[in-house]
């Protein structure tokens, strides 16, 4: 009997790793099935773009995988039975498979006290939209409050204040700007915030919100028309859900080549798996771990099924990469455990350089067999 095998979730890490296993293996040896919710492939990279109205390039999901044998199927998991080997769809159907890649990604975590209708997010497609609709309503003047100095609010803050600079917009973090970064990288970000007129409100959490202000710990509100909030991700809740061991924040515990350590016939991908790094640490969420990943998941499956050992990864980083609106940026030359080094490249070349990565990613998506091929730091 062919063997099944079902990719869940259509992101990097899993559009990496059905295209890959697509393309290198024959109908003979295995039926794939990719399932979706959405028909197209999503740059997440780019979801602050579309909050300020920047429509990305489309990009359908058969069209990626057009002239592979790639079974697509457009439906959203409801449930998954790792004990019987089957996914249920919202469409009614039950998938069987014989191998099974957990690749459901994550979204925005729980803004405190509940989003209401002054909170948004920008964790997927309809809440950037959402946001674009809210910021796009703001008269001239309109208090936006940005919570989270991480990545994702720095980019979402920047280029907010970049296309509306009609606005009053706060930028808060409960850590110090710049966390994990090179002196020289946080030096810029605050003459970034500066030349984009955002006020930084170091040292300041924010436990919660109403329709008029942010709450602050301690006691204190600022006034806001609107807040986006940017306080991290949390993977998929339908591992934790399931009979897989996860760790206690729900991704999935795998080994090196990405196989649960409960269920082996089971590998997780990109968001959803708690995967070991350069030194021991988890690796971060983002399409820099997701993507080496997908290669890995298909690297596991292919030496499975032709009877040889698979080439193992080593997971280490380059750079950290952040946009700062379109004409400036921080590209952060990391350490292979993601700690930074002391320099790093600023201006209007790291936007260009950070524009160039999130276009090779979404190419490197349509095109998996590229790095299937294993990085040169791959190890036995």
């Amino acid at each position: 009997m062919t063997h099944r095998i079902l990719v869940l979730g259509a992101g990097y890490a899993g559009a990496i790793a059905a295209g890959s296993l697509a393309r290198c293996l024959r109908p003979s040896e295995a039926r794939i099935t990719l399932v979706n919710a959405a028909p197209d492939f999503v740059e997440r990279v780019r979801l602050h773009e579309r909050a300020v109205g920047r429509e990305p390039r489309r990009r359908p999901l058969d069209a990626m995988f057009a002239g592979t044998p790639l079974d697509l199927r457009i439906a959203r998991v409801d449930g998954l039975d790792v004990g019987a080997r089957q996914v249920s769809l919202d469409d009614g159907t039950d998938l069987p498979y014989d191998s099974l890649v957990l690749g459901l990604g994550s979204s925005s975590a729980p803004v405190p006290g509940g989003a209401g209708a002054l909170a948004h997010t920008v964790g997927d497609t309809a809440s950037a939209l959402r946001l674009r609709d809210d910021l796009s309503a703001l008269p001239a003047g309109g208090r936006v409050s940005v919570v989270g100095a991480g990545l994702t609010g720095l980019e979402l803050a920047t280029e907010i204040a970049e296309s509306r600079p009609d606005l009053r917009l706060t930028l808060h973090t409960a850590r110090p700007l710049g966390t994990g970064l090179s002196t020289p990288a946080v030096r810029h970000l605050h003459r970034a915030l500066a030349r984009l007129g955002i006020a930084l409100r170091e040292g300041e959490r924010v436990e919660g919100m109403d329709e008029e202000s942010v709450h602050l710990e301690g006691g204190g509100r600022r006034p806001a028309d609107l807040v986006a909030w940017s306080g991290g991700f949390v993977p998929s809740p339908l591992a934790a859900a399931s009979a897989l061991d996860t760790h206690a924040d729900g991704r999935v515990l795998v080994d090196r080549s990405l196989r649960s350590l409960s269920h082996p016939e089971v590998l997780a991908v990109g968001d959803v798996a708690r995967a070991e790094g350069n030194g021991g640490a988890p690796l971060r969420m983002s399409c820099a771990s997701g993507m080496p990943m997908g290669w890995q998941a298909a690297e596991t499956l292919v030496a499975e099924l032709r009877g040889r050992r698979a080439r193992r990864m080593t997971f280490a980083y380059v750079t950290q990469c952040i946009s700062l609106g379109r004409r400036d940026g921080v590209i952060q030359p990391v350490h292979a455990d993601d700690s930074p080094r002391r320099t790093a490249l600023t201006g209007r070349a790291a936007a260009l350089a950070k524009e160039s990565v999130c276009r090779s990613a979404a190419w490197g998506a349509a095109h998996p067999t590229f790095g299937y091929s294993v990085p040169a730091s791959a190890t036995r």
